[in-house]
């Protein structure tokens, strides 16, 4: 039993797995940092490149 209990300290099994759902995380934030920030410009791009598709 006490084996056990120490087992349930030393176990790092689901450490990559929290540190891989971190990485995730961080990359989300940056990518909506950058789309709030080029938001607008991107999407005038789009309308532009839609209006010339048009005519």
């Amino acid at each position: 039993m006490l084996q056990m209990v120490k087992n349930l300290f030393v176990d790092e099994e689901g450490q990559g797995l929290v540190e891989y759902a971190l990485i995730l995380v961080l990359i989300a934030i940056v990518v909506i940092a950058a789309l709030s920030f080029l938001g607008d410009k991107v999407n005038e791009t789009f309308q532009n490149i839609g209006e010339k598709l048009d005519s």
